[in-house]
């Protein structure tokens, strides 16, 4: 069962939690040239956490059959879709690279991730990225009190071009105390309307989208998602609380 927040006081704090995210994410976007090493994107989110008082919420996670994350941040390149492992890695130009990124803030979590682009890219890479994020913010919209899961699904599936791929095997998921709660939230729609939004619940969306086939692989690494084909992948993502009367509210901007 999702845990609903029960109070203001409960949500102020997840309001920090992603106000840090999405800092340390604006900071990264700054951050991002061609000969940017990886490494230096996860040294910057240890800087932060540790100014702003918050814990690594990926470092360590260990879902079971899983080794646990090595690292603070995802850093995922061109046909990797998420869950890359920062490495000795020199970003060039034209590259595309995801960052995802939680924070642990007095017990609450807040999780995003953008997409980034490295120098000059190709129009294909800019398309793709403004249909994923666009997807995203169409979801965020169909967030309000009275609808149901299904409708926030059917909306993000509703941005996405029939040309481009949406990733079946990942999903959004609900966000409190743990990162992953539920219910799950598809970036496709389904038969049944799933529960109603209610006021207290918090969702992390996050539409997966490729240019090529919707099939991915896991890498050596036990953590890394590619593309089967190779093609550019693309994944944005924000936490939105459902509010009572009002629009739904994204935690994770900076």
């Amino acid at each position: 069962m999702p845990i609903m927040l029960k109070s203001e006081a409960e949500l102020d704090v997840m309001r920090e939690a992603g106000r840090i995210v999405g800092q340390t994410l604006a900071g990264i976007r700054e951050m991002v040239r061609p000969g940017l090493n990886l490494l230096e994107a996860e040294a910057f989110v240890t800087e932060q956490f540790k100014k702003h008082g918050a814990i690594e919420t990926f470092r360590g996670y260990d879902p079971a059959g899983k080794p646990p994350y090595p690292s603070n941040v995802c850093a995922s390149v061109n046909e990797e879709l998420v869950h890359g492992i920062p490495r000795d890695r020199i970003l060039e130009e034209g590259d595309i690279v995801t960052f995802d990124l939680g924070a642990t803030y007095k017990g609450f979590v807040g999780d995003s991730a953008i997409t980034v682009a490295v120098g000059k890219i190709s129009p294909e890479a800019k398309r793709l990225m403004e249909v994923t994020e666009g997807a995203l913010w169409a979801g965020i919209e169909a967030m309000g009190t009275g609808t149901h899961l299904n409708d926030v699904s059917a909306a993000i599936e509703d941005a996405i071009p029939a040309e481009y791929s949406i990733v079946r095997e990942y999903t959004g998921h609900g966000v409190g105390r743990q990162m992953h709660e539920e219910p799950q939230v598809p970036n496709y729609r389904r038969r049944f309307r799933g529960p109603p939004l209610k006021p207290g619940l918090v969702l992390a969306l996050e539409p997966m989208v490729n240019i090529g086939s919707p099939r991915t692989r896991e890498l050596d690494d036990s953590w890394t998602v590619a593309t089967e084909d190779g093609s550019l992948c693309c994944h944005f993502e924000h936490t939105i609380a459902i509010r009572k009367g009002q629009r739904p509210e994204v935690l994770t901007l900076p």
